[in-house]
């Protein structure tokens, strides 16, 4: 089981093996990565962000408790060092997704389209859409990455898939 897998890299973690640590990272750092790349522009500062949020849960180790999902308090580290440097540079915090070396033209269009669509969404409801449309994250996890009540969830999806679909001109359902 994932938790209880987590829960020992913890463990191992806290005594100084270093081989944990490195099996830490290479399980979450892709995830971490893509969630910053989903609020910053450029890659490289996508990459300092995901750095910055690994370096943050190490330093706040010894304070860490594990009540489940690891990952869920990576995302909650992450979306804050995500929010200062929003706060620090005072632009859209909105970037493209990661790309491939073998998509077409078309599919680049189609990112630029959700990246346009996303930014329209107020900060609220980009977060939610973030973790739901693009981490894949499930509602109750939303919940409580963002410490908000799992209707208050709903509702914000709800609301920006209502906002998605006027921006792409479609019916809603």
């Amino acid at each position: 089981m994932d938790v209880d897998l987590d829960f020992l890299l913890i463990q191992k973690m806290r005594l100084g093996e270093a081989q944990a640590l490195e099996e830490f990272v290479k399980k979450y750092y892709p995830r971490i990565l893509k969630y910053c790349r989903a609020h910053v522009r450029d890659a490289a500062d996508a990459e300092d962000l995901t750095q910055e949020t690994f370096v943050h849960f190490f330093r706040t180790l010894k304070q860490y408790r594990h009540y489940g999902k690891a990952v869920n308090y990576l995302y909650v580290i992450a979306a804050n060092v995500c929010r200062d440097d929003y706060r620090k540079k005072k632009e859209i915090p909105m970037g493209e997704l990661p790309e491939r070396p073998d998509q077409s033209a078309e599919r680049l269009e189609e990112r630029l389209t959700v990246r346009m669509a996303l930014e329209q969404l107020p900060d609220d409801l980009k977060e939610t859409a973030v973790l739901y449309f693009l981490q894949e994250c499930k509602q109750k996890d939303i919940a409580r990455i963002l410490g908000i009540s799992l209707p208050l969830v709903k509702y914000r999806i709800r609301r920006a898939r209502k906002q998605l679909s006027a921006f792409f001109g479609e019916e809603e359902r």
